[in-house]
């Protein structure tokens, strides 16, 4: 077999954990990531490797318990749980909600960022970030009532792809101090307004709600059976790796970047600082557009989980060119107009929007612990005792996360 062939058919035996690290690692991973190092260097560390090992775990369950039964996780939850109904109603407002609150800072930033992008090119030139925002809904309402996404998709990814090579080639750039990164693997707290917060955004944009749910919904689409069980297992661990490799990489780039400098990342221009060490107008261009890419790329499957979500709880097939995807899709593009009229700058809402999401992951760990046990569904492959630890220990996990989150919103 040749190395092309062996490439093309390792691709395809992952999909689902490719598709989920380019929704998971977008703007507000390299905002949250960049955040907590920024402020406090590598000492968060702890935070984002438990948050990775969590996500192998749950990703595993709910991509077991949908190989085995056959059904999606809010049907199952609906259909197979006392009180499901209402859980998974519950479930799909939250998780709405959260993407939202993610979908008005991401486009808060990307505009941010485009603006600047037009300043470098030009000094004299001044957009709007109103126009800007403009130009974007209307360019996606079009992808999105013509179904025409995917070649605009690749050329994102392309762009993403970019920019996640930069962080790793920053990141051995500012020469990063091992033995610090090592003491970030001690559980630790910093002393200061706002950790509680920034942790849970850190669980949130890592050991998302929204994964698990939209794992269910790609592994479903793609028809693996329960000969798939062990790919399903490689695929999450490869997914889960990754977002530890990169969002470790953007947290280690900002310590050495803006932490060295005396900066903390309060609005978006200083996430062009994390390239500095690339130097020249074209370290800043690539952060813009690698940024602005992860942010529109990750805009489409925020704007499209309403409509996935209602097809997954009721059962019916997720088509993109239906009138629920077109109409409930032009209403969240309509809703990222939001961060226009709200005072917070973009980062801190976008980390506000991952700290609301830590909060839901108890209610994504319960019914998955009660799906994977039950033997009317999982029949002999129910899960084994260490599976049952470790989904017992993500559920204490988001209960802590859940429990410091609303202590800072308070």
């Amino acid at each position: 077999m040749s190395i092309k062939r062996k490439i093309i058919t390792f691709l395809s035996l992952i999909g689902p954990g490719l598709f989920l690290i380019g929704y998971n690692i977008g703007t507000g991973s390299v905002t949250t990531m960049a955040k907590a190092g920024a402020g406090n260097g590598m000492s968060l560390l702890w935070a984002l490797v438990l948050s990775c090992i969590f996500t192998y775990i749950l990703m595993v369950a709910y991509g077991q318990v949908t190989i085995v039964s056959g059904k999606t996780a809010l049907l199952n939850i609906k259909n197979n749980i006392r009180y499901g109904k209402s859980l998974a109603l519950y479930i799909m407002a939250a998780l709405i909600v959260g993407e939202v609150f993610a979908l008005m800072g991401i486009m808060g930033i990307a505009t941010e960022l485009l603006q600047e992008g037009a300043r470098l090119i030009d000094g004299t030139f001044v957009i709007s970030t109103a126009s800007v925002t403009a130009i974007i809904v209307l360019a996606l309402f079009v992808l999105l009532y013509y179904g025409k996404y995917e070649m605009f998709e690749k050329l994102l990814t392309t762009i993403v792809l970019l920019m996640g090579l930069s962080f790793i080639i920053v990141f051995f750039m500012v020469k990063p101090n091992f033995q610090e990164i090592w003491k970030g693997l001690i559980p630790s707290i910093p002393q200061k307004p706002g950790s509680f917060e920034l942790i849970a955004a850190m669980v949130g944009t890592t050991c998302s709600a929204a994964v698990f749910i939209v794992r269910s919904i790609v592994v479903s689409e793609k028809k693996w059976a329960i000969k798939n069980l062990k790919t399903e297992k490689r695929d999450a661990f490869v997914s889960a790796f990754m977002m530890l490799i990169l969002s470790g990489c953007i947290m280690a780039v900002a310590a050495g970047t803006l932490r060295a400098s005396g900066k903390e990342l309060e609005t978006t221009l200083h996430l062009i600082s994390l390239f500095e060490p690339i130097g020249g107008k074209l370290a800043s261009f690539i952060l813009i557009f690698g940024i602005t890419s992860a942010a529109i790329s990750t805009i489409f499957p925020i704007i499209l989980i309403a409509p996935w979500l209602i097809s997954d709880y009721a059962g019916k097939p997720r088509n993109i060119k239906s009138p629920l995807f077109r109409v409930l899709g032009g209403l969240g593009l309509l809703l990222s107009f939001g961060a226009q009229f709200m005072e917070m700058r973009p980062p801190a809402l976008l980390v506000f929007s991952q700290a609301f999401q830590a909060c839901i992951l108890p209610a994504v760990t319960l019914p998955v612990l009660i799906l994977i046990n039950k033997k009317s569904i999982m029949g002999k492959h129910t899960a084994s005792n260490l599976m049952n630890v470790g989904i017992g220990l993500v559920m204490i996990f988001g209960l802590v996360t859940t429990y410091l989150a609303i202590i800072d919103f308070i």
